[in-house]
């Protein structure tokens, strides 16, 4: 049998520096976030008496165990995974603080934290702390808004015609109701949806960004067969007052709701049969979309970076919770990015005025 040779002592050493000069994205997300911002907020989920059932107050340190969710939306591991890649990884060690003789988190511990949080519905309020740090710092531009939502798939259901029918009802199958264990792997809030002639079964992320930092401003989760402007009240409010919204043709009809908030509409119309665009509608679509397609590059970075599109949980309640922390982990990533360029800025302007 091979023998193979442990790390010396200095080995771990030289990995994670030349780790460090192959441009580790975790050193960034590390050095660009303020962690501190969300101790209160932990403190108050797991400073709470313990209750029968409750999982109490984790044995591994609060933040430590949220930069882990952190992590794990941001590469969409399962909790399995995530157990095995940060005992296997220097990175993730480093970036959770871990040295290598550094006991790490199990599978089970990890989903009794995120389970805790969901419990205590502390998700958005998370997702809005860091928000509120963000505007404390004047990131937010706040001169225009863009609306869209995407459709993150569920494990899909093998159902019969039937039973689809008494969910969409909102009943619940005898069947189901005799055996519990099936019934907890049933999702029961996701929905099917056809477009474009591809058919999608789980959620949509609704979400309202910055147009000028991409940054997302707010958020909404609904099963996939929701209409994306039956989400534009929840998403758009008095404080948008003075901007100009964006939004696809999905929002048409909604003038009513985007002028009660202060905002003007910049709505991308839509041609009907026997009624097509005009060549003025064609050019206005166009204008608009040069600043409503921005958006698609939130989505894309979720689906392409963060593989982030669907989800492994079973209802709207977890469902939610996770796109909460995949919204969430897109903000911090796109601080990284604002930051570096702000500072990049900085940098240019101090080497002009060197060379007068």
């Amino acid at each position: 049998m091979k023998h193979i040779n442990p790390l010396g002592m200095f080995d771990e050493h030289f990995l994670l520096e030349k780790l460090t000069k192959l441009n580790d994205p975790l050193l960034k997300l590390e050095a660009h976030i303020d962690w501190k911002i969300f101790e209160p907020l932990l403190d108050i989920v797991f400073n709470k008496p313990q209750k029968s059932g409750h999982t109490g107050r984790p044995p591994f340190d609060r933040i430590l165990m949220f930069k882990l969710l952190i992590l794990q939306s941001l590469y969409n591991l399962s909790d399995d995974q995530m157990e095995y890649q940060i005992t296997d990884r220097l990175t993730f060690k480093r970036f959770l603080g871990l040295k290598s003789s550094d006991r790490v988190p199990d599978s089970k511990t990890i989903w009794k934290f995120r389970e805790t949080l969901i419990q205590e519905e502390v998700i958005t309020p998370l997702f809005y702390r860091f928000n509120q740090a963000l505007d404390d710092q004047s990131i937010f531009a706040s001169t225009g808004q863009i609306v869209d939502a995407s459709f993150v798939e569920a494990p899909r259901q093998r159902n019969t015609r039937e039973e689809n029918k008494e969910i969409k009802s909102g009943k619940t199958p005898e069947a189901w109701k005799e055996k519990p264990h099936k019934l907890r792997q049933k999702d029961v809030d996701a929905r099917w949806v056809k477009k474009n002639h591809i058919v999608f079964y789980g959620y949509k992320n609704h979400v309202k960004i910055d147009s000028a930092t991409k940054l997302i401003t707010t958020y909404a989760v609904s099963s996939a067969s929701h209409h994306d402007s039956q989400e534009l009240e929840t998403l758009i409010d008095k404080d948008d007052a003075g901007q100009i919204l964006y939004g696809d043709s999905a929002y048409i009809g909604q003038e009513e709701c985007i002028e009660s908030c202060g905002m003007t509409g910049q709505i991308n119309e839509k041609g009907f049969k026997n009624h097509p665009l005009t060549d003025e509608q064609k050019a206005s679509n166009r204008l608009k979309s040069k600043t409503r397609a921005l958006v698609e590059h939130v989505f894309g970075f979720m689906t392409n970076s963060m593989d982030a599109m669907h989800v492994r949980t079973i209802g709207l309640y977890r469902a939610a919770a996770k796109i909460g922390l995949t919204n969430l982990t897109y903000n911090m990533m796109r601080c990284v990015q604002l930051k570096k360029s702000v500072y990049a800025v900085f940098l240019h302007d101090q080497y002009a005025k060197v060379m007068g």
